[in-house]
């Protein structure tokens, strides 16, 4: 496998072609919160069946959402403070020093290596839960530690440990895409998407809040927050009331209380509402990646279909483009105005889809695959089942084309070829595997 092939297509200082000022489009990015009331209500009775109905965690599920007492063993001393400020460290003049949580996920993982490229400090942060295999995590651990980024091994609800890394680090920025994923996981673990979707935010919101300075924060939202919208594309201006699994009202939440967090204490903050991402080093749970494995191996794969038996489409986006959206909110966005804690004036609060705003069959997902792989698919046709999942997705991207100079250029064939290349040499050994 080429060294090339796998390396992020966003090396270098990422330039945004010339957009309008900010002056002219601020009233696009102060989102109002028009179910302010219904949102809080929604928050408290989450945190109320956390709490409350919820049954006391197994050791595997604790284990899996809380590693602040493994990392307590892992931080602290002369040599991790020296590895922090080191990878923290800009290499550029003028550049970011970021801290990335869910570093060694799919997403955090492009976006740092892409940061460090073109000169900026990235401080990784990672729990490593076993929601889909660590070994993958730890791979990708291994790529962000040969590009010069430390990545922390703690979980967002360690408040001790967050304080202590912005005690070391003066953060410009954090890019959180800590989360718990997954649609259908939470009919199963439903207490893990409040614990990390919800809670760990507002404890990182709580920390963010009283640095001094405090960092500007762009965030992963989801599609998923539109639910049951049925108007196509997907805007931001659209409602998103109705969400369709437990996975996207704690998305919806999350923007609620990143509203909150802006009102009240000044935190600049930037939501990114990504659209079924897939690409190299991807999650084991997404359906191309699973597909992939499955068409391989000669399982059969379960292809959905809505209810008047049309095909499920998703805005499939290609994770270099994904990257150069993340990097565009993160250059674009402006100081938080708050310090210790304290609001000092009005600070930026926007939220952006990032698509691919061309949505495509999943049956035409297979037959790509199908394609590259040289294989056919044994395929089970069944009806869309109701766990959380929605029959499509379409982005519309106008907002962050005109903002963040967000421009999608990557098709879904072309991408699945990259990304089936990389499963082939990091899986199969078929080729030599990529240093990246």
């Amino acid at each position: 496998m080429s060294h090339l092939d796998d390396l992020p297509s966003t090396p270098g200082k990422y330039k945004t072609d010339k957009v309008p000022p900010y002056g002219i489009l601020h009233h696009h990015r102060y989102l109002r919160l028009s179910k302010l009331t219904l949102w809080a209500s929604l928050f408290l009775a989450l945190f109320l069946f956390y709490l409350v109905l919820s049954p006391p965690p197994s050791p595997s599920r604790r284990n899996l959402n809380d590693s602040s007492s493994i990392s307590a063993a892992k931080y602290g001393g002369s040599h991790w403070e020296k590895q922090v400020r080191k990878s923290a460290r800009p290499r550029s003049r003028g550049g970011l020093t970021v801290l990335v949580t869910g570093a060694s996920g799919f997403v955090g993982t492009h976006v740092s290596i892409a940061l460090r490229r073109r000169g900026d400090g990235v401080l990784g942060l990672d729990n490593f839960n076993r929601y889909y295999d660590p070994k993958l995590k730890r791979a990708r651990q291994g790529l962000l530690e040969r590009s010069g980024v430390f990545v922390v091994e703690g979980d967002i609800n360690d408040a001790v440990l967050l304080r202590k890394l912005f005690d070391v680090v003066l953060f410009t920025h954090v890019m959180h895409l800590a989360a718990q994923a997954g649609v259908r996981y939470a009919m199963q673990n439903p207490g893990s998407y409040v614990n990390s979707n919800i809670a760990g935010f507002v404890n990182l919101l709580e920390v963010s809040k009283s640095a001094n300075p405090q960092p500007a924060i762009v965030w992963a939202s989801s599609s998923s927050v539109y639910g049951l919208n049925s108007k196509v594309p997907f805007s931001e201006k659209d409602r998103t009331d109705q969400p369709a699994s437990l996975y996207a009202a704690t998305k919806k939440a999350g923007e609620g209380i990143a509203h909150t967090y802006n009102h009240i204490y000044g935190l600049s903050l930037t939501g990114l509402r990504f659209f079924t991402v897939y690409g190299p080093w991807g999650r084991p749970d997404m359906a191309y990646f699973f597909f992939t494995k499955d068409i391989l191996k000669g399982k059969t794969i379960t292809v959905f279909e809505s209810p008047d038996k049309g095909s499920v489409a998703r805005d499939f986006t290609y994770i270099d483009d994904i990257v150069k959206g993340c990097l565009g909110a993160l250059d674009t966005a402006e100081k938080s105005t708050g310090s210790g804690g304290k609001k000092k004036g009005p600070a930026m609060f926007r939220i952006y889809n990032l698509g691919n705003t061309s949505p495509v069959p999943v049956t035409k997902l297979v037959t790509i695959l199908e394609k590259l792989l040289k294989m056919k698919a044994k395929k089970k046709i069944m009806p869309l089942p109701r766990n959380g999942d929605v029959e499509f997705t379409h982005a519309n991207i106008t907002l962050a084309q005109a903002e963040l100079g967000y421009k999608p250029a990557v098709d879904l064939e072309t991408g699945l070829k990259k990304f089936v290349k990389w499963y082939m040499g990091f899986y199969t050994g078929s080729k030599k595997k990529s240093s990246w």
